[in-house]
């Protein structure tokens, strides 16, 4: 194993004491304030970046996207999350599904998985032939470079967890109705292969870390300390400035009209339970 795949293997086992709720959910609320900021320099700017998030099923990535987004705008911050290829998409150059979805100038585009599916489930499932699994690997870096060359922010994260913490998720979704809908044949697969994707993301590192476009490992144990990491690292990570908010001069409401008369329709009011 190469000096990146130990540090990978050492962050996987992260350990540690489990963090303070009140003191993540303070720090979360600084960085969510951080987050508004940023999307007032990006509107203003015309900024526009590309955040990828990748990992092993269960570490955490919806909660990590979900933390992001909560308090700005889905309109700049734009959450891509495909499903799977339609017969006509599989026909087409495999990048060209993705493209369409790239940020416009004023956009921050968040791709809940992306273009590396064929890098790690394609691969490993065989829902694509080795020879292609190969030649993405090859060509990515280049797709990469012309999106930074255009003058995109590219940030690329991986969530990793260990096996132990990834079957207690996994349990944990069995077991509680609002979370079974989390468990599809897919992640009972990534369990079982939990060898197969390692060697799959271990070439995915190799290959397409660059220094333009690098691969950043969040180590998820601690779901709240990963997204605290994060998303401190996705701030630091783009040279945005506070916007001075132009604070609008509501004035006065207009009074009542005299002539104004109420309506007779019968209105269906929700019954009050609570």
């Amino acid at each position: 194993m190469n000096k990146k795949n130990d540090k990978l293997q050492e962050a996987t086992q992260d350990g540690g004491k489990k963090s303070d709720s009140g003191r993540y959910e303070k720090e979360l609320a600084r960085l969510q304030i951080e987050l508004a900021y940023l999307q007032a320099w990006v509107k203003k700017s015309g900024a526009r970046i590309v955040i990828v998030f990748e990992g092993r099923d269960a570490a955490g990535k919806g909660g990590m996207i979900k933390r992001i987004t909560e308090r700005v705008s889905p309109r700049v911050f734009r959450v891509i999350a495909l499903p799977a290829p339609t017969d006509r998409e599989k026909s087409q150059i495999y990048m060209q599904r993705y493209i369409g979805y790239l940020p416009a100038a004023g956009e921050i585009v968040i791709f809940d998985r992306s273009w590396y599916n064929r890098a790690g489930v394609d691969r490993v499932m065989g829902f694509c032939t080795e020879k292609k699994a190969k030649r993405f690997l090859e060509l990515a870096p280049r797709f990469e470079a012309a999106m930074v060359e255009s003058g995109i922010i590219l940030l690329k994260y991986f969530l990793t967890v260990s096996e132990e913490e990834q079957e207690r998720r996994f349990h944990r979704r069995t077991d509680d109705p609002v979370r079974q809908w989390k468990l599809s044949p897919m992640d009972i697969t990534s369990y079982q292969r939990w060898w197969d994707y390692t060697r799959a993301y271990d070439e995915m590192f190799r290959m397409t870390d660059s220094q333009y476009a690098p691969w950043w490992i969040v180590p998820s144990d601690d779901k709240k300390r990963a997204r605290i990491n994060c998303i401190s690292h996705i701030l630091q990570s783009i040279p945005y400035e506070r916007v001075k908010f132009d604070e609008p001069k509501f004035g006065k409401r207009q009074k009542r009209p005299d002539d104004f008369v109420e309506s007779d329709a019968t209105l269906n009011v929700v019954p009050d339970v609570f």
